[in-house]
């Protein structure tokens, strides 16, 4: 396991200060406030130790209420809603500074057999055909060392691998609103499915709003063309899956509009199960001149 990984997986690992309530640790991202999938995935880890350990998370959905400081912790007070016969419930408020910051509500069912469907994986390159991130990144002589260096920190735990090219690495004509990226951790984890559920979480707030971004030939917060900020998330899953194995997140973008810009997209497995499906509005707007 990698050094990286290590303090993802220790940041991520809440300490108990009383009963259903949580503190997490937190720090700073690309941009100088706290990383919305650090937040949702700690939330999600604070609803998931109030749940029976046969019962997995089939959903969530959160709104991002304030940003967070990166130099404070972040309280976590968890709320049982319902413990039904296959269904349990939990809602997260997360607290800096006596306010609520983020919140999020989480379901949580035992396994059963059903009807089952999906939708076909979208054709891809094998990620080991690809670059790495640190190698794509590297290769961008516009992007400033510093804005590099903070990327490749705050992505060190995940091997991420962009099938095109982003949009801070080639922007200035629009495109497709469609972004396809690999990515798994950067070493091996437990069996726990909630690990990796979180996990899954902690990385699908990463790139999904990169769509938008194409669809309007903008790069981005790394070269500062844009301002953003995520408003509310929601992810459904559906299939078992690890994490430290090979996800396909294929993303695109419905709409952009009144400085908001939806993407949303679907997390297929190596062997193309569809395993989650995820959808994410958040605010893009476009710096007025002075």
């Amino acid at each position: 396991m990698s050094e990286a990984l290590q303090s993802l997986l220790d940041l991520l690992d809440l300490e108990r200060i009383e009963e259903d309530i949580y503190r997490g640790d937190s720090r700073c991202a690309v941009v100088p406030r706290v990383f919305g999938g650090q937040v949702a995935a700690q939330a999600l880890v604070a609803a998931g130790r109030t749940v029976p350990a046969d019962r997995h998370a089939h959903s969530l959905h959160a709104y991002f209420l304030r940003p967070g400081d990166p130099g404070a912790p972040i309280v976590y007070d968890v709320d049982r809603l319902r413990d039904g016969r296959s269904f349990t419930t939990r809602r997260v408020v997360a607290v800096q500074h006596g306010k609520p910051i983020f919140g999020l509500s989480a379901s949580f069912q035992t396994y059963e057999d059903g009807l089952d469907h999906q939708a076909p994986m979208p054709p891809a390159p094998d990620p080991a055909t690809l670059p790495t991130g640190e190698e794509r990144l590297r290769s961008y002589p516009h992007l400033p060392a510093e804005t590099v260096e903070r990327f490749l920190e705050a992505r060190a735990a995940v091997d991420l691998r962009y099938v095109d090219d982003p949009p801070f690495g080639d922007y200035g004509t629009p495109r497709e609103p469609h972004s396809q990226v690999w990515f798994r951790t950067n070493g091996k984890l437990t069996d726990d499915p909630l690990l990796h559920v979180v996990l899954a979480t902690y990385v699908s707030d990463m790139t999904l709003l990169d769509s938008v971004l194409l669809a309007h030939g903008r790069g981005g917060w790394a070269v500062g063309d844009v301002v953003g900020a995520s408003l509310d998330h929601a992810m459904w899953f559906h299939r078992p899956f690890r994490a430290d194995e090979w996800l396909l997140y294929d993303q695109q973008s419905p709409s952009a509009s009144g400085g908001r810009g939806l993407g949303q997209a679907r997390i297929h497995t190596h062997d193309g199960r569809l395993a989650i499906s995820v959808i994410q509005e958040g605010v893009v707007r476009v710096p007025r001149e002075r």
